[in-house]
């Protein structure tokens, strides 16, 4: 069943949560976005930098599993997420 866009922005913040909280992976988001520790914190309520948290997150399976085990989230929900809070953006043959 799809997921709506508020459930998708929440399982985004609570990947966010999850990243700044793992020592390890939060400087490879970093790195890999160009995000700073301010940006976390500014543009956490935007959708287009959720969706970059969801596109991190999905780069790789254990990173899914690890935060789906964690927060006892089905493993095909952060891809749904994904989806929801890009919208349209994806579409490119619009």
């Amino acid at each position: 069943m799809p997921i709506s866009a508020d459930s998708a922005e929440t399982l985004a913040l609570n990947v966010l949560r999850w990243l700044v909280e793992n020592d390890e992976l939060l400087p490879v988001f970093l790195g890999a976005t160009g995000a700073s520790a301010q940006d976390l914190r500014d543009r956490a309520g935007e959708a287009e930098f959720l969706t970059s948290v969801l596109d991190f997150l999905v780069l790789d399976d254990s990173w899914v599993i690890a935060f789906c085990d964690a927060n006892s989230v089905p493993y095909e929900q952060p891809g749904q997420a994904r989806a929801v809070l890009a919208g349209n953006a994806d579409m490119h043959w619009i």
